[in-house]
This record gives C-alpha cells, structure tokens and sequence, in this order.
C-alpha cells in the first residue's frame, strides 16, 4: 500500500544522523539485495559508504513515521555532484568506469546522479513522485542543463542482457558530442544484436525501472557498458538534457499521480 505522502519531507541531509540513514538505506539495497562491496563498505555497522560522500549532496526522501534513532526514516535518496563541486573534488564517480572528456568539453553545466536508491515498500509510489519533483526542482535552483550518471542492470552475464542492452543502443545513443566511452578495462560492447533482431518486449522485461523512466524523460546512453564487479552490476551510462527534460518531468508524472488519487 502506498504510504500517505503527508508522512513525507523531502530534504538534502544536513546532520549526521541523516548521512548515515542513507548509508543504511544504501547498505539494504546495493549490499544486501545486490549483492555490491566496496573498500570503504562498513558491514559491522551496515553502511555502504565511499569516499565522495562527504562532498555531495544528499537529497533524502524521509518518512517521519520511522526512527530517526534507529537509522530508518530514509526510504529514498538520490546523491548529487554538481559540475563545479566536481571540479574542485577532482573528479566525478563516473570518472572511474567513463572517459567523461566530452562532457567537460561541451560548455554546458553539468550534474551527476548517482546512488539512487528506493526501499522496496515505497517503489512506484507516491514518495518517488515527491522526489523527482525535488531532483527538478534542484536542478532549476542551480541552472542545471546535462545530467548525467550510471544506471545499474544486476548481474553481469551479458547473454541474459543482450537485448536490453542491444536496444539501448540502437535506439537511446547520444550523439558524439556528448557521448562518454566506458573505459577499456571494464568495456563491454553494448551492440549485440541487430537491430531487426531485437524483440522489444525481451529488452524491457529485464531494463531497471530508473533506466525505463529515464527513458521516458529523453534520455541517452554512452558508448558502451561497464562491468562492475565489485558491485556485481553491468552499468550503463545515462544523460539527460534538461531543457527536454522539466516539460516532459512534469507532464509524465502529473499524469501518475492524478492516477494515483
């Protein structure tokens, strides 16, 4: 049942208490639903952390009905780089699987999404409406125009996922302006099937829901996947162009939520 959204508040983390409830909540579903590690992975105390955690924002979906003591009241949570944060850092997360030099060269002002993440008792409900409509609302605060990030299929074995990913391809690949390449050690080639061999309805019974609703709002992909092992994803590099994307954001989900009432 979908929560009652006057439960809801949406905010970027500004305490510690905060931090380590989406660390929780990203321990849930990368770690134990997953199946994902990491160097910096606190198992002991169940946090899924990194070391770019302390220089983005962390925009946080909470349910006041859950325990602030207990590390529960965030059941959503999106991790947001901006361009200039970036700069100053050194680098984005994706720099690590993506030869991102196109993006850095375009001009343009950029944001990187990243660790996004639902408990499963609040996907495809109301809270995701909540807080996409925050993510809009921060990227227009900040002048936003490319946002850009990795979307994760789980597993890795690239039969299973040939379809989904062959569709990708053929018919979401951003232009070579602003199309990063995954880099060579974890390249996987992403046009595996022709194009008149593609059964649509194969591709998307395995494409993650974010990709599919990333999809809807226009949506490109990169030049390749990257075969995550650590994480036991294949990623798949994502950008959107937000002068497409806010009138599409709004009439999509204006549309599910009028449904839902």
């Amino acid at each position: 049942m979908t929560p009652d959204t006057n439960y809801f508040q949406i905010r970027i983390a500004t305490s510690e208490r905060d931090l380590k409830a989406a660390q929780r909540l990203r321990y849930r579903v990368f770690v134990e639903e997953l199946g994902g590690d990491g160097p910096l992975v606190d198992h002991e105390n169940r946090l899924e952390r990194d070391e770019f955690d302390p220089v983005v924002d962390h925009l946080c979906l909470i349910d006041s009905r859950r325990s602030a003591e207990e590390l529960d009241h965030v059941v959503g949570v999106y991790r947001l780089l901006p361009g200039s944060r970036a700069a100053e850092f050194g680098r984005f997360y994706c720099d690590a699987e993506y030869d991102l030099s196109v993006l850095r060269d375009c001009g343009r002002s950029l944001l990187e999404l990243g660790r996004s993440c639902v408990d499963p008792e609040y996907r495809g409900g109301s809270g995701m409406f909540l807080l996409w409509n925050a993510l809009a609302d921060y990227v227009l605060d900040l002048d936003i125009e490319v946002l850009f990030g990795v979307a994760s299929f789980h597993g890795t074995d690239i039969d299973v996922l040939a379809p989904s990913l062959s569709w990708l391809h053929q018919n979401h690949l951003a232009p070579s302006e602003l199309r990063p390449t995954a880099k060579p050690e974890g390249y996987q080639d992403m046009d595996l099937i022709p194009a008149e061999r593609i059964d649509r309805r194969e591709a998307m019974v395995n494409m993650p829901a974010l990709i599919k609703a990333y999809l809807r709002l226009g949506g490109q992909v990169g030049q390749g996947a990257y075969l995550d092992r650590a994480f036991n994803t294949t990623d798949v590099f994502l950008l959107m162009d937000t002068a497409a994307m806010s009138d599409k954001h709004r009439k999509f989900y204006e549309s599910r939520w009028q449904q839902q009432q």
